[in-house]
């Protein structure tokens, strides 16, 4: 645990260190307490360890680190524990028994621990003797309560020996795991900041961070021997930290030349080569020995579920650094070698630029032909990177830029944004022009960025020329801006000239007419947008292009209330895109599985599709679908009374006014939901204000895509805008009827029959709790039958029918429940509660009141506040008031306090909850 005494260039380990302090904390209050610090090698698990011995000065330390040459040297780690103790103890066990030795350490510890705290740390575990492990463990099993943290730190990741045996040891250890978390890219570029005073881009930043796997040391030894000039270059191949060059060297070093031969040849060959293939690069008959010794040494490894013919690197940088071993006239001839023995196209291409020392213009067309017959199988990650070699080897300038460009492209359609955004300085540089800005449109339109697409794509349209090729690509890029504005006139109109200046079959054609039906549905015109989406799926009949066309057809059919269909329709694009076309659509397909799911009732389903989506979109950066990933998960958990993950989400989830409609709209729906569950109906006609001021709001009224209305209308009843309400729900109840929406009609019929009821009239409240019952009756809508049968629940509860109330109510807890709809159950609960008879011991006088007053009287009682009581009662803050203040009247009390003195022995109340009335409060407010 040695280091310097500042650790200036430390960044992070602030969780880790809280953890620990948690922990110090317990092992306090009756310990001992085992903790194990994990991490790769470098994460910074030492940096941790002392720097938190350094907070704490004042507590006795005992510490020994892990030494490998003494790995088989039995109880050698635990006896330097009892030399480095030093109190008058009895002398070791002669033996090497673990349990002699435990029992020493035990008496030791406790010993010292009698007054105070001790702290015991075992550095570099995975080095230590399983015999000191044996000790330590038989150690704590005897110390009983005296406060002992023990802090054994380990590495995860390289293998030794020595280290799986201690391992195994450690595995057995009633243990609280604490693991180091990797640095992000701000992190990163905070340490670039202090170690090597340098400004990262947060692109290189990114980059950086993504080579090194967030791992500091690493990190710190790129920053020193890596010139900072190739940091920014997003084409140059980073090389692998010094330590694990200088490990594997000696590793390579020890091997005997046919394993080395096959190392070195499967590094070559690339991430996963075949055993086959290796063999026959490294001109080896019988490979077996060697694939042994090689991965004995760690360098190789087979993978998993393969057998002996996959091969693979068990260390992220194992590859590159054998590969860094090859002289460069032994790289040229393996690489030429390779790309006789591998089959297919791709990589025989990839091992041929691997292999050329100079340009070379008929290799480079070669690759632009793979990628324009991968192009016609939307296999943009293949373009990509055929386009990218291209580039890299064309001898003139014009095809390097052309090139480039068409592989900045790719790599925005293939959803590689990160790599995209890498290559953005290169491509800013280059000349104004249509295809230079509509990729920067493209790019900025993943990103989220909305003023910045436009800017590009109205530069890219003036420019376009005669250049039809180019036109129609910036129509196509026009189509994508507008359906994140859920624009549908802008989307069809674009996608028309689009296929009208695109070749027949070309992608801009294809994918064109594949998102126009959404933008037929977006204008009203459903039938339409069916016969849009027939033809497309018929037009592509197979391959990613069929893919997004199953994607926006599932899109259509869970906004036109056929929820079954959608679910059939995302779940085929979803895994099919995810593994051979473009990252994106298998986003798009994702966030609308999620919605499907949970409108179908099946949350965990839902929940599952919010989390592949979430590590796709960690992949991938596409800011654009942020926020529709994370709505799904912020209602369910809200819902679930989950209010540390609905938050969570609602955080990653957030978006600005100016922001795409696709970002804002979901992100203010999610705060919109979290809000409604917490029965804050301000917030939630806050959060929805913006959407309903939008003028004109065109495709955000259509039915079925964006259900905001009767959660904004809703919330307008229950907080006493009652004009506000009406005039809302009447244009959006006419739409509604003309489309023939029966989800949208019995959303916005529920939300009428409450505002009927408001307004004193309730048999035509029922009339509509019953037509918004009956439409949706043959929908699978779990959720949205639920909110009517609640609805309509309380809105006879009010009216004194309790026993109708009643029943209601408890179908709809049972579908709740059934969902798993807690904040909701609860409310039932408390319904159903306040929906039987008074009490024969209810408090004199009580009887007059109303249930509507008796119950508001009872929450008041309790000591909640006016605004705490309305948020429980579904009602405004002013009604409570209202319903108080005669309350006050007829019981003839003044204050809160006496209103609680009088309900004190009433078998209504059930207790204050431990909140204690609120005296002296002279009105009802």
């Amino acid at each position: 645990m040695s280091g310097t005494d500042e650790d200036a260039h430390v960044v992070g380990l602030a969780t880790e260190t809280a953890q620990l302090e948690a922990l110090l904390l317990r092992a306090c209050a009756g310990g001992p307490v085992v903790v194990v610090v994990e991490g790769p090698a470098g994460i910074g698990k030492t940096t941790l360890l002392r720097r938190f011995l350094r907070r704490h000065p004042e507590v006795p330390t005992t510490a020994a680190t892990g030494l490998p040459w003494e790995s088989s040297r039995a109880g050698a780690l635990a006896r330097r524990l009892l030399d480095d103790d030093p109190g008058d103890s009895p002398a070791w066990p002669a033996g090497d028994d673990p349990v002699d030795l435990g029992t020493a350490l035990a008496r030791r510890w406790e010993a010292r621990a009698r007054e105070e705290p001790l702290l015991v740390v075992v550095d570099d575990a995975h080095h230590a003797d399983p015999v000191s492990l044996q000790a330590i463990g038989s150690a704590v099993a005897r110390t009983h309560r005296a406060p002992v943290l023990l802090l054994l730190a380990r590495t995860t990741g390289w293998p030794d020996a020595g280290a799986v045996d201690a391992g195994a040891v450690l595995d057995r250890l009633a243990a609280t795991s604490v693991p180091v978390l990797r640095l992000g890219p701000a992190e990163t570029r905070l340490l670039a900041a202090r170690v090597a005073a340098a400004d990262l881009p947060m692109p290189v930043a990114r980059r950086l961070c993504e080579h090194a796997a967030g791992i500091p040391g690493h990190l710190l030894e790129l920053f020193r021997d890596t010139p900072p000039v190739r940091w920014s270059d997003w084409q140059t191949r980073l090389p692998a930290p010094a330590s694990v060059q200088r490990r594997v060297h000696r590793a390579l070093d020890r091997c005997s030349p046919e394993a080395r031969a096959l190392v070195e040849a499967a590094a070559v060959l690339g991430r996963n080569p075949v055993l086959a293939d290796a063999a026959a690069l490294a001109g080896l008959t019988d490979p077996i020995a060697a694939l042994d010794e090689a991965c004995a040494a760690g360098l190789l490894a087979t993978a998993a579920g393969h057998g002996l013919d996959a091969l693979t690197f068990p260390e992220r940088f194992i590859r590159g650094a054998v590969h860094a071993t090859l002289s460069p006239r032994a790289r040229h001839e393996l690489h030429l070698r390779a790309a006789a023995v591998v089959t297919d196209d791709t990589e025989r291409l990839r091992h041929r630029v691997e292999a050329a020392p100079l340009p070379d213009a008929r290799l480079a067309e070669e690759l632009v032909e793979l990628a324009r017959r991968k192009a016609d199988e939307g296999a943009w990650a293949v373009v990509a990177g055929a386009l990218i070699d291209a580039s890299r080897i064309s001898p003139t300038r014009a095809d390097r830029e052309a090139r480039l460009l068409q592989a900045v492209d790719a790599l925005a359609g293939a959803g590689l944004l990160g790599q995209a955004v890498d290559a953005l300085p290169e491509v800013e540089a280059l000349p104004t022009g249509p295809r230079r800005d509509s990729v920067l449109a493209y790019v900025a339109v993943q990103r989220g960025r909305r003023a910045e697409a436009a800017a590009h794509l109205d530069t890219a349209w003036r420019l376009r020329g005669t250049d039809r090729g180019a036109a129609a690509v910036v129509c196509q890029r026009y189509v994508l801006h507008a359906l994140a504005d859920w624009d549908g006139d802008a989307l069809v109109r674009w996608a028309g000239r689009a296929v009208e200046y695109a070749d027949p079959g070309s992608p801009a054609a294809v994918e064109s007419r594949a998102i126009a039906g959404l933008g037929h549905a977006a204008r009203g015109c459903v039938d339409e947008a069916f016969t849009t989406y027939r033809h497309a799926v018929a037009e592509s009949p197979a391959g990613p292009q069929h893919q997004r066309a199953r994607m926006g057809l599932g899109w259509l059919y869970l906004a036109q209330d056929q929820p079954e269909a959608a679910r059939r329709e995302l779940e085929f694009a979803v895994p099919t895109v995810r593994q051979t076309g473009s990252n994106r659509i298998s986003l798009w397909a994702l966030v609308w599985l999620a919605r499907t799911r949970f409108a179908l009732g099946d949350w965990p389903g839902a929940l599952d599709a919010v989390g592949q989506a979430e590590a796709l979109l960690s992949a991938t950066g596409l800011d654009l679908l942020r926020p529709l990933v994370h709505w799904t998960g912020a209602q369910v958990h809200a819902l679930r009374a989950e209010h540390e993950d609905a938050e969570r989400h609602l955080q990653l989830g957030a978006a600005t006014e100016h922001d795409y409609t696709v970002m804002t709209v979901p992100a203010l729906l999610a705060r919109a939901h979290v809000a409604e569950a917490a029965s804050d109906y301000d917030a939630v006609v806050r959060h929805l204000a913006p959407l309903a001021a939008r003028t004109p709001r065109a495709g955000l009224d259509e039915p079925g895509f964006w259900p905001w209305h009767d959660v904004y209308a809703n919330a307008l009843v229950v907080t006493d805008r009652l004009p506000e309400a009406e005039a809302f729900l009447a244009p959006l109840e006419t739409t509604a009827q003309r489309r023939g929406h029966r989800s949208t009609s019995a959303r916005l019929g529920y939300v009428r029959g409450r505002l009927l009821a408001a307004r004193g009239d309730l048999p035509g409240a029922e009339e509509a709790f019953e037509q918004a019952r009956a439409r949706l009756a043959v929908l699978p809508l779990p959720y949205e039958r639920a909110r009517v049968d609640f609805a309509h629940g309380i809105t006879l509860r009010r009216a004194g029918r309790r026993r109708d109330a009643a029943t209601l109510l408890t179908t709809a807890r049972q579908s709740f429940a059934a969902l798993g709809a807690r904040v909701y159950v609860e409310r039932c609960d408390r319904e159903l509660k306040t929906a039987r008879p008074a009490p024969r011991g209810a408090e004199t006088g009580t009887e007059h009141l109303t249930e509507q007053e008796r119950t508001v009287a009872t929450l008041v009682a309790t000591g909640l506040t006016n605004k705490e009581v309305a948020a429980s009662m579904l009602l405004s803050v002013k009604t409570v008031q209202f319903h108080l203040t005669r309350v006050y009247a007829k019981l003839g009390v003044r204050s809160r306090s006496e209103l609680a003195a009088r309900f004190s022995h009433g078998p209504a109340l059930g207790g204050n909850g431990g909140r204690g009335p609120q005296a002296g409060v002279p009105a009802p407010r």
